[in-house]
């Protein structure tokens, strides 16, 4: 057994592949992987897909203390909790994809809660007081609505 070892579809059998170290084994996994891999991408297996839309809310349809809350974050502050104005990573992927440090969590106060609670005003935009876009969830980063009227 030595160099040129044909394989089963060799030379002998009209295929011409022969182990050793004259194989094209290499060169057919290559064509075969890289063929595969353009499958994968042309029909969109495992690529990351956009969320889903959004739905929108009014500030004005939203608690008191959310408005208060949009209030604070144009103006800058002050804000009541150490955790307001800190990056938010979208770890949940339910808003649209942006770099890191794009969004912006503040806490929307709830009235009897102990802690944060779990409302938030999630801003995203380069200037923390002039946002490109701002979202509210109630339950704690489980969903989301765009806030139209006004930023």
């Amino acid at each position: 057994m030595g160099r040129g070892v044909e394989a089963a579809a060799g030379p002998a059998a009209g295929g011409g592949a022969t182990f050793g170290r004259s194989s094209a084994w290499p060169r057919i996994l290559r064509a075969v992987a890289a063929g595969a891999a353009a499958g994968v991408l042309a029909a969109g297996v495992g690529a990351r897909q956009a969320p889903a839309p959004l739905p929108e809310v009014a500030l004005s349809a939203l608690p008191a203390e959310a408005q208060q809350t949009k209030k604070l974050i144009l103006a800058g502050g002050p804000f009541p909790y150490a955790k307001d104005g800190t990056v938010f990573f979208n770890r949940e992927r339910l808003l649209p994809p942006h770099t890191r440090g794009f969004y912006r969590e503040y806490t929307v106060a709830t009235p009897g809660a102990r802690n944060r609670g779990a409302r938030r005003i999630v801003c995203g935009g380069d200037v923390p007081t002039a946002p490109q876009a701002c979202y509210y969830t109630a339950d704690h980063y489980a969903s989301f609505a765009r806030i139209v009227d006004g930023r």
